[in-house]
């Protein structure tokens, strides 16, 4: 019941999300949300997740949570295939190419991003995989 209301949330926040351009479903507590699109790694479709961000150094971060369950979310396993995003954020469309942070810089975003949202310290001892920074940065390629 509880993985249908999820799902049933972020339908509906991504059409607020959408339709408004951010006024609404931008804010969730103290997280901002974005629209995040991949491309479908089995499908080839694309797929939107509505989903907390952060902005660091002119990059934008996701954490890669899963809510501390054991396996990757399916955007993430989209963006292992297919590196290339959209971020669409206020009505702004940001296409991006992504990818994990890794060494120091993993150190450093997971300190920045656990800083201003202290569950994900709470997700990463619920699962024994190390749990993602991805860092988007603008692309130059053009969305179609």
């Amino acid at each position: 019941m509880k993985a249908i209301l999820i799902k049933w949330f972020m339908r509906i926040n991504a059409f607020c999300l959408r339709f408004t351009k951010g006024r609404i479903g931008g804010k969730l507590g103290t997280q901002t949300i974005l629209l995040l699109e991949t491309v479908g790694r089995k499908s080839g479709q694309p797929r939107v997740t509505p989903i907390a961000y952060f902005i660091h150094e002119g990059k934008y971060l996701i954490v890669e949570s899963n809510w501390g369950k054991a396996t990757h979310a399916d955007w993430y396993l989209n963006l292992k295939k297919n590196p290339r995003a959209v971020l669409q954020i206020n009505g702004r469309t940001i296409s991006t190419e992504a990818h994990d942070a890794e060494g120091n810089e993993y150190a450093r975003l997971w300190k920045f991003v656990t800083e201003r949202h202290s569950p994900y310290l709470q997700y990463q001892d619920r699962t024994t995989r190390r749990i993602p920074v991805v860092v988007f940065e603008p692309a130059c390629y053009l969305v179609q």
